[in-house]
């Protein structure tokens, strides 16, 4: 059986896994391609399965955060990016005045989203600010 560290670098060792958000194989991410418009942004996002192997190969390479941050990120994928800012905001010590705000962000991300490893960020950060008493309007 094949461990995830024979994969790394991906690109070079496992090429045809190495495929973008719209399913585009890396080989043809092409400068010409881009030129040519023949690809535009969307075509250029890793996808998420790419995000999963990365975090397959971390874990094995005994990196564990690394991998928690790459499971993380692989939620982040199918989010909207306005989405992904407000909670960023929303997150900032003293920005909202009550825990609630923030658990539904996260049942909402689980549940529309599927972003279970994000969500359980926003728990551990209630948690967190519920104990210093960052949910106190500051701004």
């Amino acid at each position: 059986m094949t461990s995830p560290l024979d994969l790394y670098p991906i690109s070079e060792n496992a090429p045809d896994q190495a495929v973008s958000a719209s399913g585009m194989q890396l080989a043809d991410l092409t400068l010409d391609a881009v030129v040519s418009e023949r690809i535009g942004a969307g075509d250029i996002r890793i996808s998420a399965d790419v995000l999963k192997l990365q975090a397959s190969i971390a874990r094995e390479a005994g990196r564990d955060r690394l991998a928690l941050n790459f499971e993380r990120a692989a939620d982040l994928v199918a989010i909207p990016q306005d989405l992904i800012l407000e909670t960023y905001e929303m997150l900032r010590p003293g920005r909202i005045s009550e825990a609630r705000v923030l658990v539904e962000r996260a049942e909402m991300l689980r549940r529309d989203y599927g972003a279970h490893s994000i969500a359980s960020l926003i728990d551990e950060a209630v948690a967190v600010y519920e104990r210093r008493n960052l949910f106190r309007r500051r701004y």
